[in-house]
């Protein structure tokens, strides 16, 4: 089923507010950003901002949910089938959007932030594994298989945006894989 269009104005406004909240986290951290910063930085009036977001937390959902739709289109970006495949791409997203992230997912980001990263990593990495359709029970929990993958992504991306390591995306991408795939395809049988 298709979406319906969005109006050019409304997509406009939601962008501002959006950018709004990305650069004053930039600034300030996600903790300190109020909606009154994202209203005046937008340079929306209260209302407008009403009418589209409920509150900061919902702009900043509504940001994440885009991560998401992006690293689910890119799920077999090499074309191999290869398990994790929005891997590669979420890491070349994370180093294009460095300065960003940084503030997202860096030691200044807020514990929402940090929440709401990890939710979004875990169903993704969820939605792998369960696509595999493994007919035995693995050994270890699915639970603790997704919390392994999802702790090791954020672990890596919080540590190469705070230490400003200059490994790029692709060796960052291979790590990942050398350290978690041997473990992960022993475990459901791949």
């Amino acid at each position: 089923m298709a979406q319906p269009k969005v109006d050019r104005r409304v997509r406009r406004t939601r962008a501002a507010i959006q950018h709004a909240l990305l650069n004053l986290m930039l600034e300030k951290g996600y903790d300190a950003v109020t909606v009154t910063d994202i209203i005046d930085r937008a340079d929306v009036g209260r209302s407008t901002f009403y009418s589209h977001f409920t509150d900061k937390r919902d702009v900043l959902d509504d940001s994440l949910d885009g991560l998401g739709e992006f690293l689910r289109t890119h799920r077999d970006a090499a074309g191999d089938g290869q398990l994790f495949g929005f891997s590669l791409a979420m890491f070349e997203h994370v180093h294009e959007q460095r300065p960003l992230l940084r503030a997202l997912l860096g030691r200044s980001g807020g514990a929402v932030v940090h929440h709401r990263v990890d939710h979004l990593l875990t169903g993704l990495v969820r939605e792998e594994l369960a696509a595999l359709g493994t007919d035995r029970q693995p050994a270890v929990s699915i639970d603790l298989v997704v919390a392994g993958v999802v702790g090791a992504y954020l672990a890596l991306i919080a540590r190469w945006l705070d230490e400003n390591e200059t490994h790029t995306p692709r060796q960052l991408d291979a790590a990942f894989r050398r350290l978690v795939l041997p473990g992960v395809s022993a475990i459901i049988g791949r």
